[in-house]
């Protein structure tokens, strides 16, 4: 383990980032550049002290676990979280393992399209990890959401508030289409324990997915047409399209609006509406 030389990677990696890079409050004025020390911590999900003796070079050789989770909090890409295994004496894991979090040039095209166009990223297990505030006003909010939730199969398949926003004679052919192209997925990676999970919990929940499942069918999401049934705006015909980025295998899905259909205007209605009136009052998800 080379521990100054992955204490001092760390460092310059924290320094360079500004508290909104990270989704936090600069608060008041900072005596050093980037984020604090404790406020990675927070981020990773561990103690001050143990980030601390880590960036200084003290202490035990951290985990796998423990370095996935410092370079989620570092928004650390591919290259970078491969590096920080090696400088920790740790095979980097493979390229496919979910960021759990944005991929930074996706990240610039959702920003890019939300005035206009509703758009989230996923990984290739479904999992969102980001939507722009007209996705948010869409969908209601799944990226943030705890456990399986933020897992948009999971929550197709368990979550009958979500189904019911779409035309009820799409539901059998969107779920085929998403349980083929988890197929896909397994094939894929097919000694990940985390895609194995997915289907195992899966199945576990429900009973459709199960039936789906044993079909066998596989096929890659690229472009689907959606019909959405939203409670403030009516009807919405989209055309959802998936873009995949090489380097993180994450997936920019778009809800353009289907010319013709008046899905364009209602969609400014609803970027003006916000994401306040998705929810009724008092309720949350």
């Amino acid at each position: 383990m080379q521990r100054q030389e992955l204490g001092a990677f760390l460092r310059h990696r924290r320094e360079l980032l500004r508290p909104s890079d990270v989704g936090l409050v600069a608060g008041g004025r900072r005596r050093a550049p980037g984020l604090r020390r404790d406020e990675v911590a927070v981020l990773a999900d561990m103690s001050t002290d143990y980030y601390e003796r880590i960036e200084q070079g003290r202490g035990p050789r951290p985990s796998p676990s423990m370095l996935g989770a410092i370079a989620r909090a570092l928004r650390l890409t591919l290259d970078e979280r491969d590096h920080v295994y090696l400088l920790a004496g740790h095979e980097a894991p493979p390229r496919h393992c979910s960021l759990g979090y944005a991929d930074a040039g996706l990240m610039c095209v959702l920003d890019a399209l939300a005035p206009t166009v509703p758009a989230l990223i996923s990984d290739d297990l479904a999992n969102v990890v980001a939507q722009n505030p007209l996705n948010i006003a869409l969908l209601g909010p799944i990226a943030r959401a705890p456990g399986r939730a933020h897992n948009f199969l999971w929550r197709w398949f368990t979550d009958g508030e979500l189904r019911a926003r779409y035309l009820a004679d799409q539901h059998d052919t969107l779920g085929r289409e998403h349980v083929a192209d988890l197929r896909v997925t397994l094939g894929r990676r097919h000694e990940d324990e985390a895609v194995r999970s997915l289907v195992a919990e899966l199945s576990a929940a429900s009973a459709e997915f199960r039936e789906v499942w044993a079909r066998q069918e596989v096929a890659v999401r690229r472009t689907t047409r959606k019909v959405l049934l939203h409670p403030e705006v009516g009807r919405l015909d989209l055309e959802c399209d998936a873009v995949v980025s090489p380097p993180s295998g994450q997936r920019l899905v778009l809800f353009r609006p289907q010319p013709g259909s008046g899905a364009g205007e209602r969609l400014e209605m609803l970027a003006v509406l916000g994401t306040q009136t998705f929810l009724a009052p008092g309720r949350s998800r």
